[in-house]
């Protein structure tokens, strides 16, 4: 049976409710999603799919929060509250413990601090606690010499800069996004998500990998002790699973800022669209020099913890190198373990959000977003051009 196909494309995106049908009606049966675009801050994609699905369904985002967490640092750096060359230690003094006295918040935020996790692990409740996480992370010996290599900080990144959101106001990293980001601009993305919102909660549905992709899953390199275990904190007795993690009440209550929030589609594209371009007659969050700081690759190559090429700007993936080669230089953003994918590509105005319910395979990115990227950012290119 054809799942239908729910939602508007404006005037010259047309193929891009094809392409989002056509997955659809090949993937799963069970597939449940939602996609959604802004061009020049204009809503042109708005899509979903699945039994019992909504506009307004929230799903979990995991690494996309980062997006959200980052843009909250580039807002204070744009400030001149934080300021991304000080040493780390200048906010968090407790920080310099095991030889991280050098490291600054443009190394820190780039994934260069070397501290992955602890060598015990975490708890599941501290896991749910930035605060809890940055008071252990602050004793641990990094994992390499800070500065001199990078390594995705998966669990822990948003707990780090955080604590010096924290120290630097005097105010959490979620309160800040709740006041100057989240509350204006009415986003369905949630760092935090309030109990009144959970009957809006469509809980993660484990992957369903063809015999073939396991295959690929079990010859894949595992070991209690590697940096990649110690990054998802899987060297720990029952540390429970991905899965577990998004669909625990605790974790979405809280928030934490590296994997805990929720969203539909809609605010994570509403998000980037806010950041890069006026939306509803409000001016961008982010002036263009920010624009092309964040944007700006600092750390590219090969990834310590994802054992693979990788390229982050600051706080954010860079967006076109890491995923989608035919966006547009500077194009920054995050995408989730589950399959969601979230970005803004300044030079075209586009901005994206993809979620989906059940994780897809291998992680990070659904491989579909290739065909659904590529598919928005012809019309919107197309479209541009027409209008000029």
């Amino acid at each position: 049976m054809t799942q239908e196909i729910h939602g508007t494309v404006a005037a010259g995106f047309e193929a891009v409710r094809e392409e989002f049908a056509a997955f659809v009606a090949g993937e799963l049966p069970d597939y449940e999603g939602q996609l959604c675009a802004y061009v020049h801050g204009r809503r042109v994609v708005d899509l979903w799919a699945g039994d019992g699905a909504g506009a307004d369904s929230l799903y979990g985002v995991y690494s996309s929060t980062k997006g959200a967490a980052h843009l909250v640092v580039a807002l204070l750096v744009q400030d001149g509250t934080l300021e991304l060359d000080r040493k780390v230690t200048y906010y968090w003094p407790e920080f310099a413990a095991e030889g991280k006295g050098t490291l600054t918040l443009r190394e820190l935020i780039s994934h260069r601090a070397g501290l992955v996790g602890t060598d015990a692990g975490f708890t599941p409740d501290e896991l749910s606690d930035d605060r809890a996480m940055a008071e252990r992370l602050a004793d641990q010996k990094p994992f390499w010499r800070p500065g001199t290599a990078f390594g995705y900080h998966a669990l822990v990144i948003g707990a780090l800069t955080g604590e010096v959101v924290r120290r630097a106001t005097g105010r959490s990293l979620q309160e800040i996004y709740q006041e100057r980001i989240r509350a204006p601009y009415g986003l369905d993305f949630h760092l935090g998500l309030p109990a009144a919102l959970e009957p809006r909660f469509r809980s993660v549905q484990p992957m369903a990998p063809t015999p073939k992709q396991q295959a690929i899953l079990d010859a894949a390199p595992t070991g209690p002790h590697t940096l990649a275990s110690i990054a998802f904190n899987a060297h720990v007795e029952g540390p429970g699973t991905l899965v577990d993690y998004a669909n625990s009440r605790t974790v979405r209550a809280k928030g934490p800022a590296s994997a805990g929030g929720v969203a539909a589609a809609r605010g994570l594209a509403r998000m980037y669209a806010a950041a890069i371009s006026e939306v509803d007659e409000k001016a961008p969050l982010l002036k263009p020099d920010t624009i092309a700081e964040v944007g700006q690759i600092h750390s590219v190559g090969y990834d310590l913890v994802a054992r693979a090429h990788r390229s982050y700007g600051l706080g954010f993936q860079a967006t076109a190198d890491t995923w989608h080669p035919f966006l547009g230089a500077g194009a920054f953003g995050h995408s989730g373990a589950g399959g969601s994918q979230a970005f803004a590509d300044p030079r075209s105005g586009l901005a994206y959000g993809y979620t989906r319910r059940r994780m897809a395979f291998p992680g990070g990115a659904a491989p579909e977003n290739n065909q659904l990227v590529k598919a928005v950012h012809t019309a919107a290119l197309a479209t541009t051009t027409r209008q000029h």
